[in-house]
This record gives structure tokens, C-alpha cells and sequence, in this order.
């Protein structure tokens, strides 16, 4: 079996981005058009602020082409405020609150832990046990929803599709064994951070994909990848997807993963701030002979940082 390799970007609205990666006469409403033809995949993040609505889904699975897919950034409510207790109910909020709508669109959910957040088996297994690995599953889930969620709830599964999910840990505590053992056991992929060397950077393959995010090579959601750099990247997103792993690879567990001879691939730049992230995606894609069929780019605004406001650079697009 082939792996199918998706590069893009976190997130789509940016203002500094905007005559920069897109085009000057481009109007707002229209950037996730630009974006999706540009690029094959987006993470969308507005998801971890708070919860979407269906409308909003419907709308970008519009938007997009056919082929295209978001992964999703989890809400933040399960695992930074309520840190995995009692989460039920919010975890049946999400799962209603739209993304269904995605369809076939809909690829991984990513959920990300804060740098705070320290690695406890039990309460981490409960939550893994939660996770819905198919559509149906989801749907089953989002039945379950708080009573507020009504009039704005989704939990239409059109067609019964794998589900899948990747796990951003910030706290050494998770480079135990233990914690490998718990995500390949619930099939669960551990998130590839490279952070500018903030949190810790492990390779463990633990699901049959693997799922990365590139956060800045020396200042975190800044600085943008060398040539060395990416040419580094491509050799090992080529390995991973053949199902290998590198002979360097940074690993907590010795133990081998489970053979395969293929694995797909999620990479994602978050390197946003200077609007890095787009161009070296299309770079990365390009190195990897995965251009094909994407909208042509303005590279003369490639090494521009655009208008950064200092204060407002890491807000993050509601989209």
C-alpha cells in the first residue's frame, strides 16, 4: 500500500500573511480558497479556542477541493482546563460541535498537553480509552452532549471511516516507556514536535501514521527551515512513510514498533509568525515530488516577514 504524504500549515488567517502569501487583491473571506489549493492539508487550530459550529465545518468542506484534509487541534478545554477529569461530556461537546461535517475531509485530531501537564498512566489510559477511532464511533459519542449544545450540535456520520489521533506532550515526564506502551496500545500517534528545542523532541512511531509539527528550527513559531534543514525533514518523512525509521531517530522506548511497509505521513508548519510556514511547506513538497496539482505561488514575498504587530504575532486564527 501506498502512504499518502500531506504537508501544510496550522491555521490559515493571519494578518501578517495576508499580501504576503496571499495575493494583495485577495479579500479575507476567500484565504481558506487560496490556502486549500496551495497546499493539500491544513491543521485547523480554532478548534482548541473553542468549539466551532456546524455551519462553519459545512463551510470549509465548500471551500475546498476535493481531496483536500483538515486535521483538527482538540479543545483545550479537556486537556488544559480540565487536565483529563471529568471529561465525558465536553469530550461528546466536541465530537458534536461539527466536525463530522468534514466527511471525507476529516483526518486527524490532534491533542496537545501544556508544558505543566505531567505524564500520570492511569488518567491518561482513561482518557485514550475514550477515543473514538470511526466515524460511527464519534457519532455514538456526540450523542451524548450537554443539553446546551442544542440547535448547534452535528453527529452525522454519512459513512462509517477510520478515525484517528495524535498526542503533542510538552513535559519530560512522558519520556517513559510507559507511555509508548499506552499509545501503541490504543493506536494512538505520538505528535513529532520540533519546538527550537523548548519540549522535548521524541520519533516513537506508535500508530500506522505519523504525524509532525514544525514549530520554528531556532525561534519557536518564527524562524523558517534551511535548505539543510528541509532537505533533512524530506529524508525523513520518506523513511517514515516506507514504514522505516531513522538510524538517529530520538526515541523514549527501544522496543521496535509494529512492522509495516507503509505509513502515512501529517506535517504541519507552525512556524507562522513571519510567514515561514506556507512557503516552507510548498518547499518541503517540492522536495518530495508532491507539487503536483497545487496553485502556483508569488515567490517574490517569499523572505518578507510582512506586518508583524509584536503584541498580536501569536494570536491565533479563530477560524
Amino acid at each position: 500500500m501506498t502512504a499518502h504524504i500531506r504537508i501544510g500549515i496550522s491555521g490559515w488567517r493571519y494578518a501578517p500573511w495576508r499580501k504576503v502569501f496571499y495575493p494583495k487583491d485577495l479579500t479575507q473571506k476567500r484565504e481558506l480558497e487560496f490556502a486549500s489549493r496551495a497546499l493539500p492539508t491544513i491543521e485547523l487550530n480554532g478548534s482548541f479556542y473553542a468549539l466551532q459550529r456546524p455551519t462553519s465545518y459545512m463551510q470549509w468542506y465548500e471551500q475546498t477541493p476535493e481531496n483536500f484534509i483538515f486535521s483538527i487541534k482538540a479543545t483545550r478545554y479537556v486537556t488544559h482546563i480540565l487536565r483529563l477529569r471529568d471529561i465525558e461530556k465536553p469530550m461528546a461537546n466536541f465530537f458534536a460541535s461539527g466536525l463530522l461535517a468534514l466527511n471525507e475531509k476529516l483526518g486527524p485530531i490532534l491533542w496537545q498537553f501544556p508544558p505543566s501537564f505531567r505524564f500520570d498512566a492511569k488518567l491518561f489510559e482513561d482518557f485514550l480509552k475514550l477515543l473514538p477511532h470511526d466515524t460511527y464511533s464519534a457519532s455514538k459519542l456526540a450523542k451524548n452532549r450537554d443539553a446546551g449544545m442544542h440547535g448547534r450540535e452535528y453527529f452525522e456520520a454519512n459513512e462509517n471511516r477510520p478515525l484517528r489521533h495524535a498526542v503533542e506532550i510538552r513535559n519530560q515526564s512522558f519520556e517513559t516507556p510507559d507511555f509508548i506502551h499506552l499509545l501503541r496500545k490504543y493506536k494512538v500517534a505520538l505528535v513529532i514536535a520540533d519546538t527550537a528545542g523548548k519540549w522535548p523532541y521524541k520519533e516513537d512511531i506508535t500508530a500506522d501514521f505519523t504525524y509532525l509539527r514544525l514549530h520554528g528550527a531556532a525561534e519557536l513559531y518564527a524562524s523558517g527551515y534551511t535548505d539543510k534543514a528541509l532537505d533533512s525533514w524530506a529524508a525523513r518523512i520518506a523513511a517514515w512513510s516506507m514504514g522505516e525509521q531513522p538510524n538517529d531517530a530520538h526515541l523514549i522506548s527501544e522496543d521496535p514498533p509494529p512492522s509495516r511497509k507503509s505509513r502515512d505521513v501529517y506535517c504541519y508548519f507552525d512556524n507562522d509568525v513571519k510567514v515561514k510556514a506556507p512557503f516552507d511547506a510548498r518547499k518541503l513538497l517540492k522536495r518530495l515530488d508532491l507539487e503536483s496539482g497545487l496553485a502556483d505561488l508569488d515567490w517574490s514575498h517569499a523572505d518578507e516577514p510582512g506586518e508583524v504587530n509584536p503584541t498580536k504575532a501569536r494570536g491565533r486564527s479563530k477560524q
